[in-house]
């Protein structure tokens, strides 16, 4: 079934003038962008955007009043975080024999009225081109961990049965388009997605109880951020369904880290993961590990249906390539769902040693989609102890006990990880025999595979680089160093790995130990 079988109201009249260059004053021309539920027209430093005059099962749209109530829906949930793109409602209405924009006879259609911004600097754009950097990335998982915070809870949702019903409101859309997706891969994925949904039904309801049910942003793929100025901006938020909106904050995640994997940006996707993780100052969003891959199962199988419907609205070359990605997201949520063993990595050795930077090079690789949880001694402390991540702690910070606390935190949370069928990497000093020794045992008390690697490197070198080091969450400092080097490490069975040269030789050294160990 085809995007113009849902189409329930002729609006060419509409589309003709908001793509008229004079309609908005201006010498240049009007650029027009199609999507499934919506047609953008720029123009300009302005953009409107009219909602098409459709009806799916996950969207109606099909009367004037409908739309209109989108389009306010739509500002009152976006202008809130994106005051710098959302202008207002703007009514196309009827003046004698013709069409106008903000006139004063009767409406015949809404549009959102919006500043433009530069498109260049959507998401998708930058990833396109290469250009995600760890500061943005970082600055992202800020952004939606920010959101999520503010977003307001609903205990009472039946968390499970919405997510039933999403899982069946794609089976039942991507079979209705059987010359774009195998009939039997829809329906193997649909059988998945149940049997997923029965063993996970307690713990979404349990989730819900929590106050981990808000009211997220709901679209949250790459096309849906953007950065203006410094600032990562989410926008053009789900308007149209408060029951899709409202749900599990982890699932609202899951269609960006789907989004960044698809594309084959797994080491983006993990850092979005952990830094999200580590900028949750509420909650706990690595209870919802166990439903994360069938979180991103779903969001990929919406992805493909919202792509093909798209792409009626394109020809030529456009259409197949949409074709193309719709097909290939319906891939992926199969790939989502096989299951991967979980295993336990951990990085130790003096400090200067590299093993934050390559914890997280290694992470990506680690157990299943987007990759293991990173967890780090320096920045568990400072949590332990309520510090901002760079904030210099005092001498205290570091006493004996203290230590202890923060390595029974990092097993805790190791086997919390473990048992929720995911992958982590541990990142510590562990230069105690005991501190190695207890780690093992949380592996092998989940049944998990575990790896430990040692990193080694010259003295001279560790206190070189941790007298450069520069907003960073360790404080440890040459002396530092010195001290720990003057320590007997006792028996070690870890793989020793040479931490000298540059972090993608360090990364190919390590990768080769795990290889040889068989992880």
């Amino acid at each position: 079934m085809t995007e113009a079988t849902h189409v329930v109201a002729d609006q060419s009249a509409v589309f003709a003038l908001l793509a008229a260059p004079q309609t908005h004053g201006i010498a240049g021309e009007v650029r027009r962008i199609d999507t499934h539920g919506a047609v953008v027209f720029l123009a300009g430093e302005h953009a409107y955007k009219v909602k098409r005059a459709v009806r799916f099962d996950f969207m109606d749209l099909s009367t004037l009043e409908k739309r209109r109530a989108a389009c306010a829906r739509e500002l009152e949930i976006n202008a809130p975080g994106a005051p710098e793109i959302y202008l207002g409602l703007v009514a196309i209405t009827r003046e004698g024999a013709g069409l106008a924009l903000g006139g004063e006879g009767e409406p015949v259609e809404w549009a959102v009225h919006m500043r433009r911004f530069d498109e260049e600097m959507t998401f998708d754009r930058l990833a396109a081109r290469g250009e995600l950097s760890r500061e943005r990335l970082t600055r992202l998982a800020a952004a939606v961990a920010a959101s999520h915070a503010r977003a307001p809870r609903h205990r009472e949702m039946a968390s499970a049965s919405e997510l039933a019903r999403v899982a069946a409101d794609n089976q039942a859309g991507l079979a209705e388009r059987p010359e774009l997706f195998a009939p039997d891969a829809v329906a193997e994925l649909g059988a998945a997605c149940r049997r997923a949904l029965e063993r996970l039904g307690p713990l979404l309801e349990a989730r819900a109880r929590a106050g981990e049910v808000r009211r997220c942003h709901g679209d949250l793929h790459l096309r849906n951020i953007v950065e203006v100025g410094e600032r990562v901006v989410l926008f053009d938020a789900l308007e149209f369904s408060e029951r899709l909106a409202t749900t599990d904050r982890v699932y609202d995640l899951a269609f960006l880290l789907m989004d960044l994997a698809e594309r084959g940006l797994i080491t983006e996707a993990n850092l979005v993961f952990n830094r999200y993780v580590a900028e949750c100052r509420e909650g706990e969003p690595l209870g919802g590990l166990p439903a994360l891959p069938l979180f991103l199962a779903l969001r990929a199988a919406i992805r493909a249906q919202v792509t093909a419907a798209g792409a009626d609205h394109l020809d030529g070359a456009r259409r197949a390539a949409a074709h193309k990605e719709a097909r290939d997201y319906l891939a992926f949520a199969h790939v989502a769902l096989q299951p991967e063993p979980a295993e336990l990595v951990a990085v130790g050795g003096l400090s200067g040693t590299g093993k934050s930077t390559l914890a997280a090079a290694l992470a990506p690789g680690i157990g299943p989609l987007p990759g293991a949880v990173h967890l780090r001694s320096d920045v568990e402390r400072k949590r332990l102890l309520g510090a901002p991540e760079f904030e210099t702690l005092p001498e205290a910070g570091y006493a004996r006990e203290v230590t202890a606390q923060v390595y029974a935190r990092l097993r805790e949370q190791a086997r919390a990880v473990l048992a929720a069928g995911h992958g982590v990497i541990v990142d510590a000093v562990h230069q105690r025999p005991e501190e190695r020794a207890a780690l093992e045992q949380v592996a092998r008390d989940c049944g998990a595979c575990f790896r430990g690697l040692w990193l080694e490197a010259p003295l001279d070198a560790l206190a070189a680089r941790v007298s450069a080091r520069r907003g960073d969450a360790s404080d440890a400092g040459a002396e530092v160093v010195r001290q720990q080097a003057a320590r007997d490490i006792g028996p070690l069975d870890w793989a020793r790995v040479d931490a000298g040269g540059r972090p993608d030789e360090v990364l190919a050294r390590a990768r080769a130990a795990l290889a040889a160990s068989g992880a």
